[in-house]
C-alpha cells in the first residue's frame, strides 16, 4: 500500500461505489464488523478515516487512536456514537439533501398506495380477477379532503410537505421548535397534532429521543379514518401498538417503509390487509444511492485533506479544521 495515502477503514457492508472509490483514492482496509480485534495494532494506529456501514460504538472509536473522520452512508446516523466521536474531535458526516427528493417521492407513493390499495388492485388484475369477477372494489379511503401532519420537518419532511401542499392538502407539523420559514400549522406536542389531523407522516431520526414516540395514545388520537406513514426509522413506531390499532380499526391503514428490527417484520403486521409494506426502499434508486456514496467519499477526501467536511452532523458542526 502507498505510504503517501491516508488509510481509510471500510467497516461493515458498504455501498459498492464507496468501496470502489475508497480503494482507488486511499489505502483501504475492510472488516465485516466494527470489532477492533479484527485489526492489527499497526492498522488501528494507521486508520485516519472510516466509511461506516454498521454500528460504530464508542469503544470502537476509542480503539483507533488516529481516527479523524467517520463518513456515514445515509441521513440517519443513529448507528454511530456521534456524541462520543465529538468528544474525541472525530468528525462525523452523513448524506443529507442528495436523497431528499427520492424519499419524498416514495413517501407520496406509499401514501397513495395505502389509501387507494394500488398494489392490491394490480395483484387483482394480474390474477385474472378483473376479467372473471368484474371491477376491483371501490376503496373506502382517498387522499381527497385529508389533513396531513408531518412529524419532523427537516429537509425530507419539508420536501414531503411541498409535494402534498401541491395536492391541495392542509399541512401541520410537529418539531421541537417552530420554524420561522413556513406557514404550516405547528404543534408543540405530537399527540395534539395527531388529534388535529387524519394523516400522520413520520420522518424523524431514530434514537432514544424518538423511540416509540408514535404509541397507542397517538394512534388513538389519529382516529378511525387515520392513516400512518412511516419513512424515517422503524424504532419511532410502537409496532405492537400499531398492529393492535390496525387490527382493531383504531386507525384505517398504514404504509411503512421502515421497521423496528429490519429485515425482520412481525408476521402479525404482514397478515394485516390494511398495511402497505415496503422493504426500506425510499432512497433505493441507482442514481440516488450513487449520489449518497459519492458524498460519503467526498466528505472523507475533504476532511483528510485538511478542509472542512461537506455535511457534518450537528454534534460535529462546530469543529475547526486545521491542515493535515
Amino acid at each position: 500500500m502507498s505510504a503517501e495515502r491516508a488509510m481509510v477503514l471500510l467497516a461493515g457492508k458498504v455501498h459498492p461505489r464507496v468501496r470502489e472509490r475508497v480503494e482507488a483514492e486511499f489505502d483501504a482496509v475492510s472488516i465485516e464488523a466494527a470489532d477492533a480485534g479484527l485489526l492489527s495494532d499497526e492498522t488501528r494506529n494507521r486508520v485516519r478515516g472510516m466509511a461506516s456501514g454498521t454500528r460504530i460504538s464508542a469503544d470502537f472509536i476509542d480503539s483507533l487512536p488516529n481516527l479523524e473522520v467517520i463518513a456515514n452512508f445515509g441521513v440517519g446516523y443513529d448507528a454511530v456514537d456521534a456524541a462520543h466521536a465529538a468528544t474525541r474531535k472525530v468528525m462525523v458526516t452523513n448524506t443529507p439533501d442528495v436523497l431528499s427528493d427520492e424519499v419524498a417521492d416514495t413517501t407520496v407513493g406509499l401514501l397513495l398506495n395505502a389509501l387507494r390499495e394500488l398494489p392490491k388492485a394490480e395483484a387483482y388484475l394480474r390474477a385474472g380477477r378483473w376479467a372473471s369477477e368484474g371491477a376491483y372494489p371501490l376503496t373506502s379511503l382517498t387522499l381527497r379532503g385529508r389533513t396531513v401532519g408531518i412529524f419532523g420537518l427537516g429537509r425530507i419532511g419539508l420536501a414531503i410537505a411541498r409535494r402534498l401542499e401541491a395536492f391541495g392538502l392542509p399541512i401541520h407539523y410537529h418539531t421541537r421548535t417552530k420554524r420561522s420559514d413556513v406557514d404550516y400549522t405547528w404543534h408543540e406536542k405530537l399527540i395534539d397534532m395527531a388529534t388535529a389531523v387524519d394523516t400522520l407522516i413520520v420522518i424523524v431520526p431514530g434514537g432514544a429521543a424518538t423511540e416509540n414516540a408514535v404509541n397507542a395514545d397517538v394512534l388513538a388520537a389519529l382516529g378511525p379514518q387515520g392513516v400512518l406513514i412511516s419513512v424515517g426509522r422503524g424504532t419511532t413506531i410502537d409496532e405492537p401498538a400499531l398492529i393492535s390499532a390496525l387490527a382493531n380499526r383504531t386507525i384505517a391503514a398504514a404504509g411503512l417503509d421502515v421497521f423496528a428490527h429490519e429485515p425482520n417484520v412481525p408476521q402479525a403486521l404482514l397478515d394485516l390487509p390494511n398495511a402497505c409494506l415496503l422493504p426500506h426502499v425510499a432512497s433505493a434508486s441507482v442514481s440516488t444511492r450513487n449520489g449518497m456514496a459519492d458524498l460519503v467519499v467526498d466528505n472523507l477526501k475533504e476532511w483528510l485533506a485538511g478542509r472542512p467536511a461537506i455535511t457534518p452532523v450537528p454534534e460535529c458542526a462546530g469543529f475547526d479544521r486545521g491542515s493535515s
